[in-house]
């Protein structure tokens, strides 16, 4: 049975952006990158009063529906605690439909905010950050913008099958289910890594790029991109004069090609500059992956472009107040 949450209880969530691929790692691997949502939350005695400010302000619904309110929901239900009302106030920095994980980073703070809530009624109530992991990813159905919001910094992600049957009183199984287990560990980046992003001003539905890749891929393909996954481990952490050959892929890159035009010329002409450029998650926007500044000229025709560029650094994971 739940436990109702005082009102008056307070806390603040500040979660990072994130891109998720880095190239080759496919729903594996995540960045967190130094671009803020901030999510204030305040339980009271009845009703919900949300307001949204920046980012998406005039394209989210104020109301239950919100995807952050969800998540708070989820993360008090998580804790076994409910709220009789709460004053919900979200300042989005964070672009949407870019491929910088704002549906995770809203997912992220939600649940950090109603999990921090109820440690705030009970310490004993507080979650770790596999468990927010867990729960972030059961909204999103993978685990690498999630994870990389929750934990920061450079991540690694994968999915598990739990498989857990229901025992009859005869000691008979009778049914089994099967449940996902999301996992990610964090990453030490190498301190010379700089990431910048180049954001167009166009947005990209996720479901949509998706959809543009195959069901089946040549085995060749597989194998190239296990290599280079793996490969980027290394760069990333540890060797980035490896960056060009790591964030290399053929599993999706090319084919959602057709739906970012501005975003694969790009990549082309970084990557023919010498710097290692990928798709963003599913785009537009631009993942560059370097050591150095970011040029001058390349700033000046991204612009032209009508593309910002942002060197937004490594972000630490997602902070509560």
């Amino acid at each position: 049975m739940s436990r109702t949450l005082p009102a008056g209880l307070s806390v603040t969530a500040r979660v990072p952006a994130s891109s998720a691929n880095l190239g080759p790692g496919f729903d594996s691997l995540g960045m967190a990158l130094g671009i803020y949502d901030e999510i204030e939350v305040r339980t009271t005695d009845s009703g919900l009063n949300i307001r949204v400010e920046g980012e998406g302000a005039d394209d989210v619904p104020w109301g239950p529906s919100h995807l952050v309110v969800r998540a708070i929901e989820r993360g008090l239900e998580s804790a076994g605690v409910w709220a009789d009302g709460l004053e919900v106030v979200c300042r989005n920095v964070i672009p949407h439909s870019r491929g910088l994980g704002s549906s995770a980073s809203a997912v992220v703070g939600g649940l950090a905010a109603g999990c921090a809530l109820a440690a705030e009624f009970d310490p004993a109530l507080a979650a770790s950050t596999d468990q927010l992991v867990q729960l972030a990813a059961e909204f999103e159905g993978h685990p690498d913008n999630a994870a990389a919001s929750v934990l920061g910094g450079i991540v690694v992600s994968w999915t598990e099958t739990d498989r857990a049957a229901d025992i009859g009183q005869d000691g008979v199984p009778v049914a089994e289910h099967h449940g996902r287990v999301y996992r990610a560990v964090r990453l030490a980046a190498h301190p010379s890594l700089r990431p910048v992003v180049l954001i167009p001003d166009v947005r990209s539905a996720t479901a949509h790029t998706r959809g543009l890749l195959p069901e089946v891929v040549p085995h060749g393909d597989a194998a190239f991109n296990v290599s280079r996954a793996a490969l980027a481990v290394v760069a990333l952490t540890q060797r980035p004069d490896l960056l060009m050959p790591a964030t290399a892929d053929r599993l999706h890159q090319a084919q959602r090609a057709p739906a970012l035009p501005l975003t694969t010329t790009w990549i082309s002409r970084l990557r023919a500059a010498g710097i290692a450029a990928t798709v963003s998650g599913a785009g537009p926007t631009v993942l560059a992956l370097g050591t150095c500044e970011f040029p001058a000229e390349l700033r000046e025709l991204a612009a032209l472009d009508g593309l910002r560029v942002v060197e937004p650094g490594l972000a630490d994971g997602v902070l509560i107040d």
